[in-house]
């Protein structure tokens, strides 16, 4: 059975009720104006005081039959990886000869 997520109106809903609920038991609403903020204006950005990697470093548990495993199957690709057919045979290739002046005279085939 799929479990059928909230739409807006179901929160809206929830919230209301909780809200009604909260003024029921007693509870009051503080007036704030309008343009106030919830945050200190002179406390320091949460970026530069929030620490990263607080906690210490976790040693790593190696799985010997894993790697063993990776290790065999990056050998296998190698091994199918087909072998060069040895050197390529260079072929003839055109070159121009030139005169004296620059100006080309005729083409001829060479082997390099």
């Amino acid at each position: 059975m799929v479990k059928k997520l909230p739409d807006k109106a179901d929160l809206r809903a929830d919230l209301d009720r909780e809200t009604q609920r909260f003024l029921q038991e007693g509870g009051k609403v503080k007036s704030v104006p309008p343009g106030v903020s919830g945050k200190d204006p002179l406390a320091p950005p949460l970026y530069l005081t929030r620490r990263l990697f607080a906690e210490p470093r976790s040693e790593r548990t190696l799985v010997p039959e894993v790697v063993a495993a990776i290790e065999e199957r990056r050998k296998a690709l190698q091994k199918q990886q087909p072998a060069s057919k040895g050197r390529v045979q260079p072929r003839p290739r055109r070159k121009i000869l030139y005169d004296d002046f620059g100006e080309p005279l005729r083409q001829i085939w060479v082997d390099d």
